[in-house]
């Protein structure tokens, strides 16, 4: 057991994670921005994951790696599954996701009869944009550039499903926190009809951080209502459910919470549940029970039980502690570029508006294929893992996104090269 001292916290990080991690929650000193730079205490955090050392690692949007706690956990739950079989699954394991539920929706702020586990945050929402039942036809439905791939065809196919017509908008770049407000404010304005928008906490294409509470306030406002792709967010930044004002929400536990692959949350406000339609007539629960919205079948049991040593894990260390790091990483390799020539960085100094993710092009080289190329160059000339990312309205760009075993050699590398191609 390898215990982590600091200031008299102590993180005993190395714990198998079982019935509670044991971790002493580190409290941030002066807001985080102590803890954010103490790189003894996130060596010993970072020290928690078993990684490849082939490649710079900046590729940690696409899922995020378990702790080895968390892993060592998950490897007893499959392992007890699979040895009880259905002995434990048809008697036991109801009451065993009853109290992970419990404890996923404490740490949302919402009730347990608010949430149902899905296997992703892209199931959830396909099945809250397809099980909305409040349009007509003639209505509108909102999306933006931003805004994930699979829940724009999600959005465009309600044209079918319900009649509706889809409106698709580009949002500010450079972005600011004003100027993101008033993008869906003139949207709406402009777009009377609209009745449901779409609207990402945390891009997948740039890490921006929209003003969620703000944007969905303004919507109510009009009569329209938010659903919301928390996929990027909950783990990273602040995410209690009731403080962002959507009643329809997605959510991934295997991003940023670093539980198992195939961890999803389904959310929605109890008074709402009966604007989503069951799925597919589905009638294993009563008819207003939220998790007759989704059908996953047969789940991965042993992932849902890490939930909870995932969240032990994530706890114990604090969601601000965790962005205050993640902060401090991002703005250690965006900002000195800011006035390098040839370089384009699509994250704002604005620190509401950022995240883990953050995204850069090279000055005038906006497609797809310029992008994949600058991608590939990163990772064959200087051995640091990007990914390049299309759809937005300004153009391509590349994404590189730090996590907790981020360390700042590895994004001063980045600086660096980025340096060397903009000069190029």
């Amino acid at each position: 057991m390898t215990n982590l001292t600091r200031r008299g916290v102590v993180v005993a990080a190395g714990l198998a994670l079982g019935a509670g991690s044991g971790m002493a929650a580190a409290q941030p000193a002066a807001g985080g921005i102590a803890l954010a730079a103490d790189e003894t205490y996130w060596a010993g955090i970072a020290a928690q994951y078993d990684l490849t050392s082939e490649v710079v690692q900046l590729e940690n949007g696409n899922w995020g790696v378990m702790a080895r706690p968390v892993l060592a956990a998950y490897e007893r739950h499959q392992a007890m599954v699979n040895r009880r079989n259905s002995y434990y699954s048809r008697r036991e394991y109801g009451d065993d996701l009853t109290r992970i539920r419990a404890r996923v929706a404490a740490n949302l702020g919402v009730a347990p009869e608010e949430i149902a586990f899905t296997r992703g945050a892209t199931e959830a929402l396909q099945a809250l944009i397809g099980g909305y039942n409040r349009l007509k036809p003639g209505d509108q439905v909102l999306i933006a550039d931003l805004d994930y791939d699979s829940m724009q065809s999600a959005m465009a196919w309600l044209k079918d499903r319900r009649g509706v017509e889809l409106v698709r908008i580009g949002l500010p770049e450079p972005a600011t926190r004003q100027g993101l407000i008033d993008a869906y404010a003139q949207a709406l304005d402009a777009h009377p009809k609209v009745r449901l928008m779409l609207l990402t906490q945390v891009s997948h294409r740039n890490g921006l951080h929209l003003p969620v509470a703000e944007i969905t306030a303004l919507a109510r406002a009009r009569g329209v209502d938010v659903i919301l792709d928390s996929a990027h967010a909950w783990g990273q930044v602040a995410t209690k459910l009731p403080d962002l004002g959507a009643d329809f929400v997605g959510l991934n536990g295997h991003k940023w919470i670093g539980a198992p692959i195939g961890v999803g949350v389904l959310y929605i406000a109890k008074a709402r549940i009966p604007d989503v339609d069951p799925f597919m007539g589905a009638d294993d629960h009563s008819p207003g029970d939220v998790r007759l919205r989704v059908h996953t079948g047969t789940s991965n049991m042993a992932a849902y039980l890490a939930m909870a040593d995932a969240l032990d894990f994530h706890e114990a260390i604090g969601t601000q502690a965790k962005a205050a790091r993640l902060t401090y990483l991002r703005r250690r390799w965006t900002e000195p570029l800011r006035d390098v020539p040839g370089v384009q960085l699509l994250t704002p100094q604005d620190d509401r508006l950022g995240s883990a993710l953050a995204a850069f092009r090279l000055a005038g080289r906006t497609t797809p294929a310029e992008n994949v190329e600058l991608a590939r160059t990163l990772l064959e000339r200087f051995g640091i893992f990007t990914v390049a990312r299309h759809g937005l309205a300004g153009g391509s760009c590349v994404r590189a996104t730090v996590s907790l075993f981020t360390r700042p050699a590895e994004v001063d590398r980045l600086a660096q090269a980025l340096r060397e191609l903009g000069a190029a």
